[in-house]
């Protein structure tokens, strides 16, 4: 599945000033709704963080993180992910979670039902 992506930088500006936004030790996530039914992805990894191949290495597991996990979410969103200065030290598997938790405090991801009828 192909993800989509928000390039321009006004999209970027508009989610920073009006969006909702949650944070954790590694990644902060702004988030939108949007009107076109689909969730798009926009990454921002400041140059703090290191060179162009660190950089480009967090980048391309967070676009994974979403792509795997996009059936998770509600449809319908706009979704930055800014990087922070611990995710450059940090495993796939740690900002998976993180990603993962954060977008459950935001109310982007779909209620689990198969675990409903587990709780006894």
């Amino acid at each position: 599945m192909k993800v989509e992506t928000i390039k321009n930088n006004y999209e970027f500006r508009r989610l920073y000033a009006k969006g909702e936004r949650a944070g954790s030790p590694r990644l902060v996530i702004y988030c939108r709704r949007n009107r076109l039914g689909v969730h798009r992805l926009g990454i921002t990894v400041s140059t703090k963080l290191g060179k162009a191949v660190h950089r480009n290495k967090i980048r391309r597991r967070l676009k994974e993180i979403f792509r795997l996990n996009s059936h998770r979410l509600e449809n319908g969103w706009d979704i930055v992910v800014v990087a922070k200065q611990m995710s450059r030290g940090s495993d796939y598997h740690e900002l998976e979670a993180d990603f993962l938790r954060t977008c459950g405090r935001l109310g982007l991801l779909i209620p689990d039902v198969s675990d409903e009828g587990n709780n006894r």
